[in-house]
């Protein structure tokens, strides 16, 4: 029989502490609900998150409720032209009382990092958050050195049409559990925006609602997670679809398959469910798969809605398991 997390006292306190991280974040980011809720998934199935739209519009507003509603560290690293890898990582200077060199940790070094505005940094400084991101751990001149546990990149890009702006390697967009776009408030949230703050940041009288080690349960618990063989399968159809599509050059690879199941695995959880179900996977897909595929003709980073309607048809070309 199909059951209910709210019948496990241990993992019903979980959930509710994951509703309680929604309900914080929905309290400053007014009118984003939905948005909200995909971001939380991705930090509870221990993933990442890239919010990409054009400047003003709340994206690093996002990144700091989340990170502000969980008592961790938190690091933002501003991207810019000559922002160089050191910069984010750290680097061995030279102690000259202790005749040794030693360490300086760089911002990648919390629980939750902004990446601000990733995609006005060149490709070769972005790529210096690649085996943090997949690995949780930064190499070093030689050393390997641990993240800590949970660890969060949140990064914002504008859209890659605006100037001064590169378009993210394909290494970089896979490790990124989804892409999405903030969009503009709807007239009634924006109008609450103007009087909220008028006299100050909402976001800064933010308080902890969870703290990192609830987090790390969560994760453990959202991999316990049932998922049947026959969603297992349908999952398996939609991306092999993606490498055989005449308008895709490149398919969605092993790790964005990976990165769709344990979405669906993370979605049921914050519904209360532990089991999954077919439109859980629906649902995500666009956002989850579609910055994964390089259309043929065109820039992989550049035609999120064109990639998303990709996908989006291939989905309706296969039926969802009963």
């Amino acid at each position: 029989m199909d059951k209910q997390i709210g019948e496990s006292p241990d993992a019903a306190r979980l959930q509710q502490a994951a509703q309680k991280i929604l309900e914080n974040v929905d309290s400053v980011v007014l009118g984003k609900g939905n948005i909200a809720k995909l971001c939380l998934v991705a930090l509870i199935a221990g993933e990442h998150v890239l919010l990409e739209d054009v400047p003003g519009v709340g994206k690093t507003l996002m990144a700091k409720a989340i990170s502000r509603s969980i008592d961790g560290s938190f690091g933002r690293i501003q991207f810019t032209p000559d922002l160089l890898p050191s910069d984010i990582l750290g680097s061995s200077v030279y102690h000259s009382q202790k005749a040794s060199f030693v360490f300086n940790y760089g911002a990648i070094f919390n629980n939750f990092v902004l990446a601000d505005e990733i995609n006005r940094a060149p490709p070769r400084t972005q790529s210096a958050l690649l085996e943090a991101m997949s690995d949780n751990q930064v190499s070093v001149d030689g050393t390997t050195y641990e993240l800590p546990s949970p660890f969060m990149v949140i990064a914002t890009q504008n859209p890659f049409e605006f100037e001064g702006t590169y378009v993210l390697p394909e290494s970089q967009l896979d490790r990124f559990l989804m892409r999405l776009s903030m969009g503009y408030p709807d007239r009634q949230y924006e109008s609450r925006i103007l009087t909220d703050h008028r006299v100050g940041e909402p976001v800064e009288e933010l308080k902890a609602v969870c703290n990192v080690d609830e987090i790390v349960q969560i994760r453990e618990s959202v991999r316990n997670v049932r998922v049947e063989d026959s969603l297992v399968a349908y999952m398996m159809d939609v991306v092999h679809s993606t490498r055989e599509s005449p308008d895709i050059s490149v398919g969605v690879s092993t790790r964005g398959a990976l990165a769709w199941y344990r979405a669906a695995q993370a979605i049921a959880f914050l519904d209360g469910r532990d089991y999954t179900i077919p439109d859980d996977a629906k649902q995500l897909a666009p956002h989850v798969l579609s910055h994964r595929i390089q259309l043929r003709g065109g820039f992989q980073g550049a035609r999120r809605d064109e990639s998303e309607a990709v996908i989006i048809e291939i989905i309706g070309r296969h039926a969802l398991p009963g």
